[in-house]
């Protein structure tokens, strides 16, 4: 199975149970980013990180809960050298790596105030 990311599991895990249900022998799940670690500020619908589950687990723990035969991510270095189009330095990886370009995280972490008081 191949799936472009992993946030919180739960869909991963269905997924998986549905094709060993289906008769699958083994279910091995190749992810085409690396592990959702951090929420992404962005406009893109993350979890906060603590229901993200690979800030929390291992990808052998994850491997283990959604009961996959095996699991693999790409790696961030294996990410960026797919981008042959673009410029991967022009790319934000925070919710790979949380170095938000911005610092959106410290920002937000200040409440809604900050961000829209003009005179904040």
């Amino acid at each position: 199975m191949v799936d472009d990311s992993i946030v919180r599991g739960t869909t991963s895990g269905k997924i998986v149970q549905l094709l060993k249900d289906a008769g699958a022998v083994a279910v091995h799940v190749c992810i085409s980013s690396p592990p959702v670690t951090d929420p992404c500020y962005y406009g893109i619908d993350t979890s906060v990180r603590k229901e993200l589950i690979a800030s929390t687990k291992s990808v052998e723990e994850i491997r283990e809960y959604i009961k996959a035969d095996t699991l693999h991510y790409i790696t961030m270095e294996g990410m960026r050298k797919s981008l042959t189009h673009l410029d991967p330095n022009d790319m934000c990886y925070a919710c790979f790596d949380s170095c938000y370009p911005d610092d959106a995280e410290n920002v937000i972490r200040q409440g809604t105030k900050y961000l829209f008081d003009s005179e904040a």
